[in-house]
């Protein structure tokens, strides 16, 4: 905890600076937009964007990881809370404070348990199919505010406004880093400075909104935002623990999993590494905080910490800085974000959202693992068609249904040895020697009450098959070189292998045991019922039970 300030040197001062400026202009409309995406009023989410960022600079492992609202987290918590309280009301805000207080005490004791390891229970297929249905959820919810009510009942002035707005932002993503570098600007600085197009076209719309008088033509705007700072209180509705529970569970799930992707890939970039439990503490007092100060769940972003990066970025000093900037917005006079129409928040968070949907890994998966395309696709229907939490309960299950199916078909190998070597391949795949009394079989698994019946059923089959063909099996050698565990199934099942070999007068022999596994078999029986040999090494069991010629296949 602030190592980084212990041995904060004066040279990296300017780089922090230059990120924080520019990650507070981005989180000025992305935190009000993603507020009103959670169903709360404007201003908590400029509130979510300072006491967090700087608990997650106390206990975070990033160093330039930007923790503040994000798109998904908000979309799950106003769906959490659409059915428990009005949008906008005072209710909501304590609601969303709660799931946050909830989110960050369990990703805090995770943290301490050392439980990061549980992120690794969604597969990246399944975390693609959440990120797209969600990102096509949260676009088709903000096709009403876009154009100023449902599509049957376009309000004209407010579809212009909103339309008009996700046309420039589209033109600056797509022809501003461009234009910018025929100026002559380097790449970096036109990156940074297309970054920074929402912050403009929302100041544009705004004046417009003033100069017309569109209000007056029914155009939706923010409203008064409060100044000043948050007040710090923890406001509490015991009526509501039950149903806030699974929600912000789930929640905080997602938190780890976003802001882990976000920290790893820019670590990388950095050669520094992350500490996954820290990740957790630090996320867990992020989102305390938040639950302290008005906001809602927070998590680290992905698209604003590569910008937080890029803007030169070396500490979480950037952070602090952001969060200080956002907190002297709040302290002058607020009456111009007042009118910020909606229509153009709306299209800040739509298009942004939209880059989110994954075509990549989908088609990726699809050539690569079928199964693994199937999961991706039922998870992103899942979320659109059941909801948020559905969804998230089904890419888990799904991830986990996946990792069972799998292991519960482990890859056995018949094999021989190469020609002029003690190299042992598989026969369908190699021209190997292959001892005619002998079955060598290498599996490629652990043994656990998962599988086991499927490798008793294996090598069943496999002797029926030498049977038919006229072959007489006297030696079953199990080629344990991939194995790593047996559990206590897998050790009966050992046992009762070797009694029905014994009973057809055949010898089971293991060979390339593991020492962890050793040790735990010398704890049973198995060893000392076996009719075979244990060998060190699978070319030693193939020179001690050949006999006669070898014969090629």
């Amino acid at each position: 905890m602030l190592l980084w300030l212990k041995h904060y040197r004066p040279e990296l001062l300017a780089g922090d600076v230059s990120a924080g400026v520019i990650v507070a202009l981005m989180l000025l409309p992305q935190g009000m937009a993603y507020a009103m995406l959670a169903g709360l009023p404007p201003v908590n989410g400029l509130y979510a964007s300072i006491l967090p960022a700087i608990a997650y600079a106390l206990f975070g492992s990033s160093m330039v990881q930007s923790v503040g609202p994000m798109a998904i987290t908000s979309l799950m918590t106003g769906t959490a809370l659409a059915a428990l309280a009005p949008p906008g009301s005072a209710l909501s805000v304590v609601l969303a404070g709660q799931m946050a207080l909830i989110a960050g005490v369990v990703l805090f004791l995770c943290g301490m348990l050392r439980l990061g390891f549980l992120a690794g229970f969604l597969s990246r297929p399944v975390m693609s199919g959440f990120i797209t249905g969600a990102s096509l959820l949260i676009t088709g919810g903000q096709i009403e505010p876009l154009l100023g009510g449902p599509l049957a009942a376009i309000h004209l002035p407010s579809a212009i406004v909103g339309l008009s707005s996700l046309l420039a932002l589209w033109l600056a993503q797509r022809y501003l880093v461009r234009g910018l570098g025929a100026l002559g600007l380097p790449r970096s600085v036109a990156d940074m400075v297309s970054r920074l197009a929402p912050v403009v076209v929302l100041v544009v719309a705004t004046a417009a909104v003033g100069v017309l008088d569109l209000t007056r033509l029914g155009v939706q705007v923010v409203g008064e935002i409060p100044s000043g700072m948050p007040a710090i209180q923890l406001m509490l509705s015991a009526d509501h623990w039950r149903s806030l529970l699974v929600p912000a569970l789930l929640v905080a799930f997602m938190i780890f999993l976003s802001s882990q992707s976000a920290a790893q890939s820019l670590a990388l970039k950095r050669g520094e590494r992350i500490l996954t439990n820290h990740e957790l503490l630090g996320l867990g007092a992020a989102n305390l905080a938040s639950a302290v100060s008005g906001g809602f769940a927070v998590t680290g972003s992905i698209s604003r910490s590569a910008v937080n990066y890029s803007a030169g970025a070396n500490t979480p000093l950037a952070s602090v800085i952001s969060a200080g900037l956002i907190l002297v917005v709040l302290w002058v006079p607020t009456t111009w974000v007042s009118l910020l129409p909606l229509p153009a928040l709306a299209a800040t968070i739509i298009l942004p959202v939209l880059g989110m949907i994954d075509l990549t890994t989908l088609r990726d998966a699809w050539r690569y693992d079928r199964s693994d395309a199937g999961a991706l696709l039922a998870t992103s229907a899942g979320v659109v068609l059941l909801g948020v939490e559905e969804g998230v309960i089904l890419g888990v299950v799904l991830s986990l249904a996946t990792l069972i199916w799998r292991s519960s078909r482990p890859h056995i190998a018949v094999i021989g040895r190469i020609p002029g070597s003690e190299h042992f391949r598989n026969v369908e795949r190699h021209q190997v020697d292959t001892l005619p009394e002998v079955l060598m079989l290498r599996i490629d698994a652990d043994l656990y009450f998962g599988n086991v019946g499927v490798v008793f059923d294996h090598l069943e089959s496999l002797l029926k098959a030498r049977a038919a063909e006229g072959l007489r099996t006297r030696h079953v050698v199990l080629v344990m070189s991939a194995v790593s565990l047996i559990d206590t199934t897998g050790l009966y099942a050992l046992i009762e292998i070797n009694r029905s070999l014994q009973a057809q007068r055949i010898k089971l022999h293991l060979s390339e045991v593991k020492g962890p596994v050793m040790d735990r078999l010398q704890q049973s029986d198995l060893l000392g019922q076996l009719g075979g040999q244990v060998f060190l090494s699978t070319a030693q069991a193939f020179r001690r039970l050949g006999e006669g010629p070898a014969q090629t296949p």
